[in-house]
């Protein structure tokens, strides 16, 4: 089977999103095209993991979540970490690597993300964009494995086990 379609049609497009009609053999599906994306396992000197509360509308519920952020056009996915963990939590500095890039919904989305750890990083002042109302919520690294259960997002989950796992190996 060949790796690319058919065809493609860009059949809607908005500030952030597209969607995509592809034809694959008898077979259409509907991609919706993303920029790509990064998550922040960010912590403190003091040993304290960031993470934010904020609205998530489609789940019509507030979730805790790692700060992440979308790609702006011809940014580099370090650049865009370290914008957005400046933006939503007012952190800079510390020692950053990547742990893992991964497709967040592979089945209909082409959104790539790219998550990093960053250790050491400096309190400052947050400066969030003007939709954005978030809570910066602190937890000490060693509550991390015993508080998973608070969390609903599927990348914050992912990147605190990646986490966790790249600090015992």
């Amino acid at each position: 089977m060949s790796l690319e379609p058919d065809s493609v049609e860009l059949v809607w497009e908005g500030k952030l999103l597209g969607l995509s009609v592809e034809q694959w053999g008898a077979n259409e599906r509907e991609i919706v095209e993303h920029p790509g994306a990064v998550a922040i396992v960010a912590v403190d000197d003091e040993g304290c993991l960031a993470l934010v509360r904020q609205l998530r509308e489609a789940t019509r519920r507030y979730l805790l979540e790692l700060p992440a952020g979308t790609a702006e056009p011809g940014e580099e996915p370090l650049e865009t970490a370290r914008r957005e963990l400046h933006e939503e939590c007012g952190l800079t500095g510390g020692e950053w690597r990547e742990l893992a890039a991964f497709w967040t919904t592979p089945g209909f989305c082409r959104e790539r993300m790219h998550l990093f750890a960053a250790e050491g990083v400096v309190r400052g002042e947050a400066a969030p964009e003007d939709d954005e109302e978030l809570e910066l919520v602190r937890w000490p690294v060693a509550e991390i494995g015993d508080r998973l259960d608070e969390i609903e997002d599927a990348k914050t989950l992912a990147g605190l086990l990646l986490y966790l796992r790249s600090r015992t190996a």
